[in-house]
Parts: C-alpha cells; structure tokens; sequence
C-alpha cells in the first residue's frame, strides 16, 4: 500500500500498526510523535490505529544531545 511520511512517497505492507511502522522505518531509538492526517496520535495509540492507504504521516523523532 502507498502512503505518504514525512513528505515521500513509501510503499509498505498491509495492515500494519503505527508501532509497526515506526519499526519499519528504523525509528526505534528513542520517543516518537506521530500525526496522521494532520491529528495527532497519542502515543498510547500507536499499538492499535492501523495505517491505511494514502494516509499522510509525518513521524518526528526525538534525539538528546547536548
């Protein structure tokens, strides 16, 4: 299926979950937020809201630093 992340254009598998994609992108080193057509996803929700196709996302990953 084809959605929208960030502002490119990604094909991913079906069915999966915002956690999942967020494992599917690589963003598993710290906290994420996530907007999905333009809401926000409290991060309690990411388990069980589904992607679907032609959904926008961006997905802002946090990093420390100093």
């Amino acid at each position: 299926m084809q959605v929208t992340v960030n502002g490119a254009v990604r094909e991913i598998p079906d069915g999966l979950t915002l956690r999942d994609l967020v494992v599917h992108l690589g963003l598993t080193e710290g906290p994420v937020a996530i907007e999905v057509n333009k809401a926000i996803v409290p991060r309690a929700r990411h388990g069980e809201q589904t992607v679907a196709n032609g959904d926008v996302i961006e997905v802002v990953h946090f990093v420390g630093g100093g």
